[in-house]
């Protein structure tokens, strides 16, 4: 039996548990992509060495059962001990879904670190998001040269898994900019024909980035492609996840990316933001966000006997709660949206009607 996500309904009416924690294991990267935000952010501040193993039982162990543990950084494979970090959040937090993001660089290392994983933590569905953004000439014009064909050999090691593991999703991310938004069509149907990749997410280039030309984006382009990705998946041409609960998440992807293009067109918030009550952001040195603005901490594990209760209580983490909500705080960040619709009885209607669309 897995973890059910249907275990968090009660965080629809009583916003008090966190139940999606964004762990950033790492800021070191075998790339430098020139639209990643946290590197340079991670290059403006020392956030001193990062979490041990027994520093994050302590930070797990204080913390309830999760819906969502979304590992990021940096490339989170540079971690030799994710495994580790994998089994303790899977024991302690159950988390219904463990999404680990990666550039696809470390064929060898992921393929047998996912493995490990997916062996023991089998009541939880792993998902494996690779980063692909473009064909090969604009994929590698923006990651290296190289990256592309590595990635798709990461690609051809993972999907034999799918039929040895019924709790793993393999799946593509691309962060929608500058350079490629011309070309997300030729890009699209690429990955709707990859057998074995059951979900296409589309990410509009966010944060703090070292090339700000990159964030030169036509909303236009941007509404044209989530239009696509929404016809694909509703003519059957792009494939869903195969967990309990696929077919909605779908759903709430399709309005994720309607409510993003709204955010931007009509630069206000379109939805109540539930960061610091629903989902918060845990760094590799233990500082500790309601979510990926940088510049509202609420405070450090370290300094809080690593009881996450006690940081997200405490009095400075209260002004920033409510800062967010007086302020009506907004931003693209995909992985908060979905905690913000799914758990927004407003948005149901919306809801229901495109999951009756798939």
């Amino acid at each position: 039996m897995s973890h059910s996500p249907f275990r968090h309904i009660g965080s629809v009416f009583y916003k008090q548990h966190i139940i999606q924690l964004t762990y950033f294991l790492t800021g070191r990267c075998n790339a430098s992509c020139p639209f990643c935000f946290y590197r340079s952010d991670n290059d403006r501040r020392n956030r001193g060495h990062e979490l041990s193993l027994n520093e994050i039982k302590k930070i797990s162990g204080s913390m309830g059962e999760l819906l969502w543990l979304a590992f990021s950084g940096g490339e989170i494979f540079l971690r030799t001990d994710i495994v580790d970090i994998a089994k303790i959040f899977y024991e302690n937090n159950k988390p219904s879904i463990i999404l680990l993001p990666t550039n696809g660089l470390l064929t060898d290392v992921i393929r047998i670190n996912i493995e490990k994983i997916l062996k023991h933590c089998s009541r939880s569905t792993i998902t494996v998001k690779l980063s692909l953004e473009g064909m090969e000439d604009t994929h590698d014009r923006i990651r290296g040269k190289g990256s592309f064909r590595k990635t798709m050999e990461t690609y051809e090691s993972l999907k034999v898994l799918l039929d040895v593991y019924p709790n793993f999703e393999l799946g593509v991310n691309t962060v929608f900019c500058s350079v490629n938004q011309d070309r997300m069509d030729a890009l699209i149907s690429f990955v709707s024909g990859l057998n074995g990749i059951k979900t296409h997410t589309v990410s509009l280039i966010r944060g703090d980035v070292q090339d700000n030309g990159l964030k030169r984006v036509d909303m236009g382009k941007y509404r044209s492609t989530v239009e696509l990705l929404a016809s694909n998946l509703k003519n059957k041409k792009s494939s869903m996840y195969r967990f309990r609960g696929a077919r909605l998440k779908a759903a709430q992807d399709i309005v994720q990316r309607n409510i993003i293009y709204d955010t931007v067109s009509r630069n206000t918030q379109q939805i109540p933001c539930y960061a610091g009550k629903l989902n918060i952001v845990l760094t590799e040195s233990g500082d500790v966000y309601p979510c990926e603005s940088f510049d509202m901490k609420l405070g450090n594990v370290r300094d809080c006997g690593y009881d996450m209760d006690t940081v997200i209580r405490s009095e400075e983490a209260e002004k920033v709660i409510n800062a967010i909500r007086k302020d009506r705080c907004y931003c693209t960040h995909e992985c908060y949206l979905m905690t913000n619709i799914l758990f927004n009885p407003s948005m149901y209607p919306r809801l229901i009607r495109e999951y009756l669309q798939l």
